[in-house]
């Protein structure tokens, strides 16, 4: 069970159609920039596949949306705050499908 002193970790993977352009993924990245004025977020990162090759490591994905949180409560302020509401609203039509992982634990 998570107690208050964990970190909550935020972690999206998004896919953009086959079709998308240089143009889509370009649209898609200004959005998760957008994303970096929520207050509530401790740190982000905005990412690509790296050039690593395993068989266990997904490298379809487009870009990676990792943020972290104080706690779950800021989590949820991320959640509910109009930047999210207007990435959500106004970027969705770049993707197709999105991953999400989310989990907390103490820092290290």
């Amino acid at each position: 069970m998570p107690t208050p002193t964990d970190l909550f970790v935020h972690h999206v993977l998004f896919y953009t159609p086959a079709g998308a352009t240089d143009a889509d993924r370009a649209k898609l990245l200004e959005g998760l920039q957008k994303l970096r004025g929520v207050p509530s977020i401790k740190l982000a990162h905005i990412g690509t596949p790296a050039a690593t090759d395993r068989a266990v490591i997904d490298r379809d994905y487009t870009y990676s949306w990792l943020c972290f949180f104080e706690s779950a409560a800021d989590e949820l302020s991320y959640q509910e705050h109009p930047i999210h509401d207007e990435f959500r609203r106004d970027y969705a039509r770049y993707w197709e499908k999105v991953v999400i992982y989310d989990a907390v634990g103490p820092t290290l």
